[in-house]
């Protein structure tokens, strides 16, 4: 447990929990693979002490007793054989776990022993796809499967980035239209007024033209012509009246 904390995060593996499809056995710890439908594949991790029996063959071996070093390591053999048979009956359910479980052997000298024991590790494995492992071997296997989360989640933050990227290159290039479609009406925008500057530069100098007093000659033209227009007292009494 304390492994598994260190290498994996919460997500990534489950305590004590049933594997097997309609089996109320759970098993120590199992780890969380990604499968299909968004459902996860476990690999069953099922820590296994058998310590009067590694006890025992300490304790022969410190004697020098060789028949009794031979007899307890046969009855570790047996033991282990045992264990495994359990864990491939309860755990292990393609497609719902991997074909394989692991048995853990928390002290280095008994996976040691179990791995010198000639041909049991291959009748583990082969018969019934139990893998032995020991605190150094399990931290490896952790720390590969951890590079493989690790992998996956990069593959899939990449595929994500990809989707973005897609995205923001379609809204670019709306964008891009619009930019031209704004510069156009910029464009026209500019011309109307330049139109209307050179309207309003030629209205001001009609403006001009208005707003200049006629001249002392010109008064004296207009007076000149009311005098020589003869008074007719009737008419023009009519329009007064």
């Amino acid at each position: 447990g304390n492994l598994l904390e260190q290498i994996l995060t919460h997500d990534q593996y489950e305590k004590n929990i049933p594997t097997k499809q309609g089996s109320q056995d759970p098993v120590e710890f199992a780890i969380k693979l990604p499968g299909r439908d968004g459902k996860p594949v476990y690999i069953p991790i099922d820590a296994k002490f058998p310590k009067e029996d590694y006890e025992r063959l300490l304790q022969a071996q410190d004697d020098g007793d060789a028949g009794l070093v031979e007899e307890s390591g046969k009855a570790i053999e047996h033991r282990i054989k045992a264990e495994a048979k359990k864990i491939r009956e309860k755990y292990i359910d393609p497609p719902h776990t991997t074909d394989f479980a692991i048995l853990y052997l928390p002290i280095e000298g008994l996976y040691a022993e179990v791995l010198r024991r000639p041909g049991l590790l291959d009748h583990l494995q082969r018969e019934y796809r139990v893998t032995p492992s020991g605190p150094t071997t399990i931290t490896a296997i952790l720390n590969s499967l951890q590079m493989g989360f690790r992998t996956l989640a990069v593959e899939k933050q990449a595929s994500e980035v990809w989707a973005l990227l897609g995205a923001v290159k379609k809204e670019f290039g709306t964008f891009g239209d619009l930019l031209d479609k704004t510069h156009k009406k910029i464009e026209e925008a500019g011309k109307n007024i330049e139109l209307a500057a050179s309207k309003s530069r030629t209205i001001s100098r009609k403006l001009r033209n208005v707003e200049e007093l006629p001249s002392s000659k010109e008064t004296v033209v207009i007076e000149k012509q009311d005098a020589d227009i003869p008074f007719n007292p009737v008419k023009d009494d009519a329009v007064v009246q």
